[in-house]
């Protein structure tokens, strides 16, 4: 029997995979936020969680950014 591994919050996400993500909204590029494990969309001001090193990309489960956090450029 294969022993299951439960995934954790430190996990890193391929830099590949980070490269290729866009905001689903917006379809602009993201900014990972490695200290929070999160990617930022700066357009759609939303914060995309990242979870056992797989980005979890849906706006439900995004949180809103706050006024002058990840200012626009």
């Amino acid at each position: 029997m294969a022993a299951s591994r439960k995934a954790t919050e430190n996990e890193e996400t391929d830099p590949r995979l980070l490269e290729m993500l866009v905001c689903p909204l917006t379809r602009t590029n993201l900014v990972h936020d490695s200290e929070n494990n999160e990617l930022v969309s700066q357009a759609a001001r939303l914060a995309f969680p990242v979870r056992g090193g797989i980005p979890i990309m849906l706006a439900s489960e995004a949180r809103t950014l706050e006024d002058g956090e990840y200012p626009a450029k």
